[in-house]
């Protein structure tokens, strides 16, 4: 008997990942900015783009996994 392969599902939603593009295109246009308020700076690191475009999904209620705890 051979056997099944679970079906895989998405980890990122697909509203996730316009998120994350859109946090990406503002970090290449230099809009992005780190922090709350006035004081955040520009955000220039890919990864850091990457983690507040994660971060603002999650804001949305996009499915994104948890944040893994220290």
């Amino acid at each position: 008997m051979p056997i099944k392969k679970k079906a895989s599902s998405r980890k990122y939603g697909k509203a996730a990942a316009k998120t994350v593009a859109s946090a990406m295109r503002r970090r290449k246009k230099g809009t992005l900015k780190s922090g709350k308020g006035g004081k955040g700076g520009t955000v220039k690191s890919r990864k850091q783009a990457i983690a507040i475009g994660l971060s603002e999904a999650r804001k949305k209620g996009a499915k994104v996994p948890k944040k893994k705890s220290s």
